[in-house]
């Protein structure tokens, strides 16, 4: 036998390889194909738009596979029944029209293809209108649709009832609070429903709003999608965002006091407090306690903000709290502790002004919550130098611009600190100078105060 002859028979004798597939014909709109998760054993979920008059078809790998198909319903694949009427047409199998609302085992010789039919026809979307209920507590909003949409069933190969998605979307307007700008901004937001429900329970928006149903996947699909939209909804909920801003103070003589508190320290202390609210808040009120429960409120204060300077050693507790016209919603913001330390003051008794600059040639006092101070400097013969009213405030050691002599200098001190504690000090200021380092330019020698006319 010749060599082409060899050939020509053994193609006729090869079955013809095709990639194995199922289609359908007679549909007006395309098949939404699923992918469902694998422990359903279903290869695929096809849907349907209308599953009249459409033919299911399975082409086989091999033209001279054997194809067998099976139908099974609610009880898996366990009791699935030969389908009768299944024509052969060389690689491919088919029915004239397709049994909707079942799945189906085709056998190919030893593989097995494992699917599900829906026909959407049988389950379409609906939806008339959507209203709101009056609030009936603060979180939530109430929304009644009125429509249909019963559940979209598939089985299991083992039996297992399951639900498709719908993925109904329900959209509407909020306020979402951006930390980084510290404020309250109107945003879309989308709740997605997975089944059709007469009443859907949603978080409340902070603002005025309406809502907007939409759906399904199946109707997006094919560009189909229905829509409902509400009257305006009046918000009845409120929430609200503080922030506490501590006014900072560099003062090199003054201690850090360390209270375990992020706000507080050495008095006098001053913080604006400052308070962000949604739309529905109008009664707006700044409290104080000294207890973090808030069982014994000292001080309200009204309004969004408000600064505070506290000079009183102890620990407090601030909070905000805003409601709605009526009362019937409120939200708190964070709670605040301000923790306010002792007082202490010390006072020098020695430094060298004019020597190097920076080094110890300024007299000062070393305190934390000090919030009243004076201060009065004298020479030997009683002559006031000069009178110091804050405790960050220190003296050069010049009288009228020029450097005093070095020797022995007075104080006298009165204060006050946050515990109540009264300072009653006095002592002496001993002014140092080092020989070798003085300057005509600096005058040390030649600045005095005269002694007063007897």
């Amino acid at each position: 036998m010749e060599m082409k002859q060899i050939l020509l028979t053994i193609l006729l004798i090869m079955p013809f390889a095709v990639t194995a597939q199922v289609a359908f014909e007679g549909n007006e709109k395309p098949v939404m194909e699923i992918t469902p998760e694998k422990n359903t054993g279903l290869n695929k979920i096809y849907v349907l738009e209308d599953g009249g008059g459409v033919k299911m078809s399975y082409t086989a790998k091999s033209t001279l596979a054997t194809v067998t198909w099976y139908k099974y319903e609610e009880l898996g694949g366990g009791y699935a029944q030969e389908v009768s009427g299944v024509v052969h047409d060389g690689a491919t199998t088919y029915m004239e029209q397709v049994d909707t609302e079942c799945g189906y085992i085709i056998e190919e010789g030893t593989d097995r293809t494992y699917i599900w039919v829906v026909d959407y026809g049988q389950h379409r979307l609906k939806l008339n209108s959507i209203s709101t209920e009056p609030a009936s507590d603060c979180g939530t909003v109430t929304l009644n649709v009125s429509g249909s949409g019963e559940d979209i069933v598939y089985y299991t190969i083992t039996g297992v009832r399951k639900v498709l998605s719908r993925d109904i979307t329900i959209t509407f307007n909020t306020l979402n609070w951006h930390e980084s700008d510290l404020e309250w901004k109107e945003e879309s937001t989308t709740e997605t429903e997975e089944s059709f429900k007469p009443v859907i329970v949603l978080p409340a928006p902070y603002c005025n709003t309406t809502f907007t149903i939409s759906g399904d996947r199946f109707l997006n699909y094919w560009k189909e999608h229905v829509t409902a939209e509400s009257d305006t909804y009046y918000t009845n909920a409120v929430d609200v965002r503080a922030t506490a801003i501590q006014e900072t103070r560099e003062i090199d003589n003054e201690k850090k006091t360390e209270t375990g508190e992020a706000l507080g320290g050495s008095a006098p202390v001053t913080i604006t407090f400052t308070a962000y609210c949604t739309d529905a808040v109008v009664h707006k009120e700044w409290q104080m306690a000294n207890d973090a429960n808030f069982e014994n409120i000292e001080l309200r204060l009204s309004g969004e903000t408000v600064e505070q300077t506290f000079e009183e050693a102890g620990t407090t507790y601030w909070r905000f709290i805003g409601s709605n016209n009526d009362g019937s919603c409120e939200a708190f913001s964070d709670t605040y502790t301000v923790g306010i330390g002792e007082s202490e003051l010390n006072c020098p008794n020695v430094f060298s002004p004019g020597v190097s600059e920076g080094q110890n040639d300024v007299w000062k006092v070393s305190y934390k919550s000090i919030i009243e101070f004076k201060c009065w400097i004298f020479n030997k013969w009683g002559n006031k130098i000069i009178e110091l009213t804050d405790p960050s405030q220190g003296w050069d050691g010049t009288y009228k611009g020029k450097l005093v002599k070095p020797g022995v200098y007075y104080y006298v001190l009165e204060a006050l600190g946050s515990d109540g504690k009264k300072y009653k000090l006095s002592g002496d200021i001993n002014i140092i100078r080092y020989k070798n380092r003085l300057d005509t330019s600096m005058g040390g020698d030649d600045t005095d105060i005269t002694p007063p006319e007897q």
